[in-house]
């Protein structure tokens, strides 16, 4: 009788295992889907992505970058820290999120965005800034 209850309740334990906390604010997402992608966690960073096409297309460029990394500049990345440089609202459901981070000292600037009620972090803003 038992056994009935414990498949169950494992596959749920490891379906709910990569589950992450909803980012409360603007900065908090930029700096929750930062953190991730230094780290090399593209699942977790996808968690915190406006997911279209071309956001999609971006983050799965920069998770190829990361693989081509060797482990020295990986260990870089995952350690260095993100150096906020400016975090400014444009209105009520948008804030660009400008930094660089410990490692190398480009400046990167994204938009998050308030969509359904959740922040979002949108790179299209990278397309434009290199414009």
């Amino acid at each position: 009788m038992i056994q009935k209850f414990i498949l169950p309740a494992m596959l749920m334990l490891v379906a709910c295992g990569h589950s992450f906390k909803k980012a409360e604010d603007a900065q908090d997402a930029g700096r929750e889907f930062i953190r991730a992608a230094l780290d090399g966690n593209y699942e977790k960073a996808s968690f915190y992505l406006y997911a279209d096409s071309t956001n999609q297309l971006l983050l799965n460029k920069w998770k190829k970058d990361w693989d081509g990394m060797d482990h020295e500049e990986q260990k870089k990345y995952r350690d260095a820290d993100i150096l906020p440089i400016n975090i400014q609202a444009v209105n009520d459901s948008v804030t660009t999120y400008t930094y660089a981070n410990s490692y190398k000292k480009d400046t990167t600037t994204i938009r998050v965005v308030k969509m359904n009620g959740n922040w979002l972090v949108d790179l299209k803003e990278i397309l434009v800034s290199k414009r």
